[in-house]
């Protein structure tokens, strides 16, 4: 698990292992960056499945509540095949701009 962090936002990036490992790895580490908004980027994981997608949930719905934004960067799954709660975009670069859409909308009160 790689983690890069620009300024309010960490980018985790996962090469090698389960998208299990991943999430349970990622809650171990959760504490740390608990702050920032998150991106989970899974591009380089083939055969991701919506079962795959949906292990990110309960940290999804958490980290929302807390105000913070949290994507997952796919292209194995379409964010319309994705529960309401998690939000998947195909590039990174879609990633980071959600992020700063969302946090304007957060400084608006909206």
């Amino acid at each position: 698990m790689i983690f890069n962090k620009e300024g309010s936002t960490t980018i985790i990036t996962q090469e090698k292992a389960t998208i299990v490992e991943f999430v349970h790895g990622l809650e171990n580490k959760y504490e740390s960056i608990k702050n920032d908004n998150i991106v989970v980027n899974l591009f380089s994981l083939k055969n991701i499945s919506l079962d795959d997608i949906n292990e990110f949930l309960r940290i999804s719905n958490n980290h929302k509540a807390a105000k913070r934004s949290f994507v997952i960067v796919t292209n194995e799954i379409s964010y319309e095949q994705a529960p309401d709660e998690i939000t998947i975009v195909p590039t990174l670069i879609e990633a980071l701009d959600l992020i700063e859409m969302e946090e304007i909308e957060r400084d608006l009160g909206i």
